[in-house]
């Protein structure tokens, strides 16, 4: 007879079988639910209201909408509706449910299943209530390592999902063992000595009182089966001696074992159980990308479950991220957190996360009682703990995140417990799952999971405890830490920095106890201190910033003057501020300070800091000329100092300022020969003593020079060594600086926008995720430089606004009057001449004042272009004078790029005046010096101007018009 079939994605429904397959496989249903589907599924595409579905399957019943609500989220839940962006049944609010998914119909006339071969397998296994999520790879895995090996135990901390992929394991296998697979759940057991009979009620067997265990394997032996023994941790001794007698004795007999530590019996092979898959810390992480790691999986799906339309969105990303990472992937965990997604949203479920073990207890009333709250399952594996152990776990808590045996032996010991006892009981608590540890590293790290953390910190403060321990743990990383500050200036630096990047967590937590109410602000000064290098190679400055002011503070309240740590913390402060955001009103007092302790100490390293960190300053609020007499103050110290890489800085800053002062060849042969003697590439800690990798700064430089002196594509190769520099050290501060400096200047210069958006994508990232105020400022006046070209005045005015605000407000001189006249170019180009002669006249102003010369020609070729525009009757006069000044600077500095700008501009307006001959002879000069960068836009205008030219002239000699004088 024929049978209606419905197929929709991977599932086909028979009503009249009552049947579900999914890929071919039955699906089990609860009635309710399996009528729900039918009713909806043959109206598929209508919206069925709730009063009819409920009359429909309870027809002889009285419900409320909550009944219909739980069959529709399990029904859900067996569709894996929501998963993988499919979408199967739809809320329709205020009115009902519909089925949305494509549906056909097909008339059926084979039977849905071939009937099985043979005898159904024997077992006791539990079915799944609930889709595994995740654990697919891992199950196969293992259910292939079983075939191979007869004793396999997955071990994990509690909640990890051990007993959940251990029966599903055996599920997949049991068609392999004749005689049965057998469940035997341990954690019930109040004593091992019930392990041996709690498996023979299960096996069905009466065993002998006298040695059940022989009895056991003697009734095993001629069998082929398999048994799983769930939950062995606090019978771990009964379960290994029962598992090494069962398999001594029968060869056909596997063991598949879940505890929270090895068996350590014989055969014992192990697997330790990680937690789910979590997304990469990312700021563009979609809802659907997050979907893809098992973690968010498994939390979308249950809280689809107990929350009617839940849905990831854009807006609950960020939080559930937050949860899945706080809960560390733990699937017991992340099932008891969407439990509350009702009651607290995604949002207040992240922000309570402090307090978990109140928040999450809403378990299944089904379940183990040590399912049932988050603390249940850790208390667990507490209480089954020897007490050194207990103690040991409670104070390696105080570690924030990764630690090693010896940071533990140092804070855990005490008069009782030695570093043996923490050594061993470390090893120990690893092997129970409540402490993980790394071993990819030449050292081996150990950490707590988060929640596992947070319980051990409740147990380390009700033991009285913390604040010894607190105590113990900053004194440790201030020991550490400065012993990598004085190794910073030796230590290659892959090396130092994998030795010392990981202890940041530590070091943060230990300041943030050395400067609360009951802390010692000594250990917080110390520490703070040494802890600049790690902050700086780290591009930490923002971070680096806060701490040191706090630092300050504690140091002015103290009694006693410590010049020399006042010394370092003002330098890092200063170093700090100059690279971030705040105003710089202070910063100059602060490096004239810094220069006064070092000359009174006699230190010529912190005195050549002070004089770098100065010039700097001075560069950066436009002071140029002062900033050469610091660098030249410099070179003097560094010759008393007689440190061939502090000569070569030496040379680097000087040439960086007689270039801005507008002598682009001096600055050259003095960049050039830094260059030259300086190595490449250099250990990264000594690129960016001074908090810049020096050599990308010098290639940054001359890729600005070379430009200028007209040797565009000598400047793009330069940009871009400067750029693989900066990234080869993996330095932050370096990368911006090459990107903000060099490659967006000179890719925009030739004309290459596509260049220049890359360079300003990667830039402004990270100025973001680091709070690079500086270089955000910089990214803001790129974008808007780039909006403009495409032809939106509205979004690159906005944008240009902002980034000059943003100057302004951090009072940072450096390039800024270079943005001022691009802007000036922008509002022309919108119609505003006005405001473009203001602001272009606010430049010029700027440059004179601090003489900054370097980019003269351009801003007076840029001032003639827009008094072209102008309606004053002597606008194209002194159009024409203004080009002509800029002629003569830059024929006076050397800098034939900006000599071919100006004579384009004034080629065009002779043109105009029909003075083609002088346009075309004092075009084709500039043009005819170039020797390179023929494809870049400077040049390929000039070119197309010199050809209309050339037309003109020969158009006036067929007319017989005198040439133009």
């Amino acid at each position: 007879m024929d049978e209606e079939t419905f197929a929709f994605g991977s599932f086909r429904l028979i009503p009249a079988q009552r049947m579900l397959l999914d890929d071919g496989k039955s699906l089990r249903l609860g009635s309710r639910a399996f009528d729900i589907l039918v009713t909806l599924v043959e109206s598929a595409g209508e919206t069925i209201r709730k009063d009819l579905l409920i009359a429909r399957i309870w027809p002889d019943t009285v419900v409320d909408e909550g009944a219909l609500r739980v069959h529709v989220a399990a029904l859900r839940k067996a569709l894996g509706d929501g998963r993988a962006g499919k979408r199967y049944i739809a809320n329709i609010p205020s009115r009902g449910y519909s089925f949305i998914a494509p549906v056909t119909r097909e008339q059926q006339r084979q039977p849905a299943i071939a009937p099985t071969n043979g005898s159904a397998v024997r077992g006791n296994l539990p079915a799944p209530l609930t889709r595994i999520v995740g654990r697919d790879d891992i199950i196969a895995a293992l259910a292939a390592q079983l075939a191979q090996r007869r004793f396999l135990t997955l071990v994990g901390p509690g909640g990890i999902g051990k007993t959940t992929v251990a029966v599903a394991v055996a599920a997949s296998v049991s068609a392999s063992y004749e005689d049965g697979v057998w469940f035997v759940g341990l954690a019930s057991l109040p004593s091992p000595d019930l392990v041996t009979s709690a498996l023979g009620t299960v096996l069905g067997i009466s065993l002998p009182g006298s040695d059940p265990i022989s009895g056991l394997a003697g009734w095993l032996r001629d069998k082929r089966a398999l048994i799983v023994l769930d939950s062995c941790e606090h019978v771990v001794d009964a379960a290994a001696a029962i598992a090494e007698a069962i398999l001594k004795a029968a060869s056909r007999v596997a063991i598949l074992a879940t505890s929270r530590e090895p068996l350590r019996a014989e055969g014992e092979w192990l697997h330790r159980l990680a937690s789910l898959e979590l997304p990469p810390r990312s700021d563009d992480l979609t809802p659907d990308k997050a979907l893809q790691f098992s973690a968010v999986q498994l939390f979308n799906e249950r809280a689809l479950a107990i929350m009617d339309g839940f849905a990831l969105d854009d807006d609950g990303i960020a939080p559930v991220l937050e949860i899945c990472r706080r809960l560390d992937g733990v699937p017991l965990a992340l099932e008891l957190a969407a439990a509350r997604v009702d009651v607290f949203g995604v949002k207040g479920l992240a922000v309570r996360l402090d307090d978990r073990f109140t928040l999450l207890t809403g378990g299944r009333r089904t379940a183990l009682p040590r399912h049932q709250t988050l603390r249940a399952a850790i208390d667990w594996s507490y209480e089954v703990l020897p007490e050194t152990e207990q103690t040991i776990l409670r104070r390696v808590a105080v570690f924030q995140a990764d630690f090693t045996i010896d940071a533990a032996a140092a804070v855990a010991t005490d008069d009782r417990i030695g570093a043996a006892d923490v050594f061993e009981a470390v090893a120990n608590l690893a092997a129970k799952s409540l402490i993980s540890t790394d071993i990819s590293d030449d050292v081996t790290y150990h950490r707590l999971l988060d929640t596992t953390r947070a319980y051990a910190l409740e147990k380390l403060s009700e033991s009285g405890e913390i604040e010894r321990l607190a105590r113990r743990h900053a004194e440790y990383y201030r020991d550490l830490i400065e012993r990598a500050e004085t190794e910073s200036e030796v230590r290659p630096a892959t090396e130092w920095l994998a030795d010392y990047k990981r202890q940041i967590d530590n070091l943060r937590a230990a300041l943030d106890w050395a400067f609360s109410p009951s802390g010692d602000a000594s250990i917080g000064i110390a520490l703070t201190a040494a802890a600049v290098p790690l902050w700086t190679q780290l591009s930490l400055l923002e971070e680096c910033r806060g701490r040191v002011e706090r630092a300050l503070a504690a140091l002015g309240s103290m009694a006693a003057p410590n010049p020399r740590r006042e010394m370092l913390l003002q330098a890092a402060l200063a170093n700090a501020v100059l690279g971030t955001a705040g105003t710089v009103d202070a910063v100059g007092s602060i490096w004239n300070r810094v220069l006064e302790l070092a000359e009174e100490l006699d230190d010529i390293d912190q005195q050549l800091r002070a004089l770098y960190g100065l010039y700097t300053y001075q560069v950066r609020i436009g002071e140029y000329r002062k900033g050469l007499a610091s660098a030249r103050r410099f070179c003097a110290a560094a010759e008393k100092k007689a440190d061939p890489s502090d000569l070569l800085q030496g040379d680097r800053i000087v040439g960086v300022s007689l270039f801005c002062l507008g002598d682009p060849g001096g600055g050259r042969a003095k960049i050039e020969r830094m260059l030259v003697r300086s190595p490449a590439p250099r250990p990264r800690l000594q690129a960016v003593r001074f908090g810049l990798d020096q050599r990308m700064a010098g290639l940054v430089h001359l890729s600005r020079i070379l430009w200028v002196q007209g040797y565009p594509d000598q400047a793009v190769r330069t940009a871009a060594a400067g750029v693989d520099e900066a990234a080869a050290i993996d330095h932050t501060i370096s990368l911006c600086f090459a990107l903000a400096d060099g490659a967006c200047e000179v890719s925009a210069w030739i004309g290459d926008t596509t260049a220049t958006a890359r360079f300003v994508g990667m830039l402004s990232a990270r100025a973001e995720k680091l709070g690079l105020a500086i270089w955000h400022a910089y990214g803001l006046a790129w974008r808007g430089w780039l909006a403009d070209r495409e032809g939106d005045s509205e979004t690159a005015i906005a944008l240009f606004d902002a980034a000059i605000g943003e100057f302004r407000a951090t009072q940072f001189d450096l390039h800024f009057t270079t943005f001022l006249s691009a802007f000036a170019e922008v509002l022309t180009r919108a119609g505003r001449v006005a405001d473009g002669v203001a602001t272009i006249s606010d430049a010029i102003t700027r440059a004179e004042l601090a003489e900054e010369r370097w980019c003269f020609p351009e801003l007076l070729r840029i001032r003639g272009d827009i008094t072209r525009r102008l309606s004053d009757p002597g606008a194209t006069q002194l159009a024409m004078d203004l080009y002509m000044r800029a002629l003569d600077w830059a024929r006076r500095q050397g800098a034939l790029s900006w000599e071919l700008r100006a004579a384009t501009s004034l080629a065009r307006l002779w043109r105009d005046q029909h003075r083609v001959e002088e346009a075309r002879a004092l075009l084709g000069s500039v043009y005819a010096r170039f020797t390179e960068g023929f494809a870049t836009v400077d040049l390929r205008q000039a070119r197309s101007l010199l050809k209309q030219l050339e037309g003109v002239r020969d158009m006036e000699r067929v007319k017989g018009i005198e040439p133009s004088s």
